[in-house]
């Protein structure tokens, strides 16, 4: 890690590169309403690349609290559970990220200074979001793309939280659009509601064309 935080100091990537943050909220860390097991690792890692990125987006899960991904908001279930919502296949989860709430922010430990833009995303109660770019019904956009486009952004490094669903679903979708996509595998920890789950998560994206990398790698990248 100390190797990593010189290396930061002498580089810098090229301009129409971001680092995309996918959901680094509290109720995503260790003592949250949904926590990622070692979801907090991540976070030093993020906070020493911050400074080689002169383009920062993070998205943000924003739920209204009647939301129907919450087991909560239908009685006789519980979380981990799969029902059918407006057409689609629907893991029900426990309330999280409600608008407004502590559970929803972002950790001080990120200088959000740096940060470009935030994408809102989850605010339908009729679909999911995992993506940052579109909810789960690929009805609503969430604009992540244009803005990305508009800034002339052909390059994306993701990181956060979780590698297994909103991380996986952002980064096949940023390949989708067009976009240079490279997953940093030391900056995501997995939900694993199956044991094997993070690890299929990282098949799927290779196999979409996605690259994965350590950040310990990201000067060969400049």
């Amino acid at each position: 890690w100390l190797l990593l935080q010189k290396i930061v100091k002498m580089i810098k990537m090229r301009s129409d590169t971001a680092l995309l943050l996918v959901d680094v909220q509290h109720d995503f860390l260790p003592g949250g309403a949904l926590a990622v097991p070692q979801g907090d690792e991540i976070l030093p890692i993020i906070a020493g690349l911050q400074p080689m990125f002169d383009c920062i987006i993070a998205t943000q899960d924003w739920h209204p609290a009647h939301h129907g991904s919450f087991a909560a908001n239908h009685p006789g279930t519980q979380p981990g559970q799969q029902i059918q919502l407006e057409g689609l296949s629907q893991i029900l989860w426990p309330i999280h990220c409600v608008q407004g709430t502590p559970g929803a922010d972002f950790p001080t430990t990120l200088d959000r200074s740096r940060w470009n833009a935030i994408f809102q995303k989850g605010k339908n109660p009729l679909v999911d979001s995992y993506s940052g770019f579109f909810d789960n019904a690929r009805r609503g956009d969430t604009g992540l793309g244009d803005y990305l486009k508009q800034q002339g952004i052909r390059r994306v490094f993701v990181a956060g939280l979780a590698l297994d669903y909103c991380v996986k679903f952002t980064a096949m979708d940023a390949v989708s659009l067009g976009f240079e996509t490279l997953l940093l595998t030391d900056a995501t920890r997995a939900v694993n509601l199956q044991p094997e789950d993070g690890q299929r998560a990282l098949e799927e994206m290779k196999a979409a064309g996605i690259h994965c990398l350590e950040s310990k790698d990201l000067p060969h990248y400049v």
